[in-house]
C-alpha cells in the first residue's frame, strides 16, 4: 500500500485496479513529460571552478543519482541536458554551439556559476569572454553564485524536472505552438 501511495503523489494519472491487473488513465502528454523528467542524462561543458561544484553533486555526499540525473553522458547525441559551469570564451563558443546542436531534441540547457549566465565578476570586462550562454544558446534554468553550492544545482535540476513535467520548458512551449 505505501509503494501505491508513493506512485499516486509522483505518476500523472490514476491506477484503477481490476481483477487481475489495473488500467491507467491519463493524457499521454502528461506521462510522456514524467518519463523525461525523470530520466534526464547530463552532458558536462565545465570550464572552470564551478565545474568542482559539479563532480561534487555526483559524489556520494549529494548524490544525483537519487533524483535521476545519473547517467552522465560524454557524447552530446546521448544527453538530454547540457549543464554550463564555468566562463565561455569567444574561442569555446562555436564548440558549446555545436554541441547543443548534436544533441537529440528536446534538449534542455543548465547555466551554472555566474561565469556563465553574465560572463563572471571577474572577467566580465575583458574582450575575450562571451557576456552569458544565453548569446550562444537558450538557457532553461539558471543557477546563481560564484560558485554556487552543490545544493543549489539540485535545486536547478529539480526545478528543470517541474518545467519539464508541468510542460514550461521553451521546447515544449514551441512545439505546442507550432502545432
Amino acid at each position: 500500500m505505501m509503494k501505491d501511495q508513493q506512485l499516486d503523489a509522483s505518476f500523472p494519472g490514476q491506477v484503477h485496479e481490476i481483477p487481475g491487473g489495473g488500467i491507467v488513465l491519463s493524457k499521454l502528454d502528461d506521462i510522456i513529460n514524467w518519463a523525461r523528467s525523470n530520466s534526464l542524462w547530463p552532458l558536462t561543458f565545465a570550464t572552470s571552478c564551478c565545474g568542482i561544484e559539479y563532480m561534487s553533486v555526483a559524489g556520494a555526499k549529494y548524490d544525483f543519482s537519487r533524483f535521476g540525473f545519473e547517467v552522465a553522458r560524454a557524447t552530446p547525441r546521448q544527453a538530454d541536458v547540457i549543464i554550463i559551469a564555468g566562463t565561455i570564451v569567444n574561442k569555446m563558443a562555436p564548440v558549446l554551439k555545436r554541441l547543443y546542436d548534436q544533441m537529440a531534441d528536446p534538449k534542455y540547457v543548465i547555466a551554472m556559476g555566474a561565469c556563465a549566465i553574465s560572463g563572471g565578476p571577474f572577467f566580465y570586462n575583458t574582450y575575450s569572454v562571451v557576456k552569458g550562454a544565453d548569446h550562444i544558446i537558450p538557457v532553461d534554468v539558471y543557477v546563481a553564485g560564484c560558485p554556487p553550492r552543490p545544493e543549489a544545482l539540485i535545486h536547478a535540476l529539480l526545478s528543470l524536472q517541474h518545467k519539464i513535467k508541468s510542460g514550461l520548458t521553451r521546447e515544449q512551449i514551441r512545439l505546442n505552438a507550432t502545432s
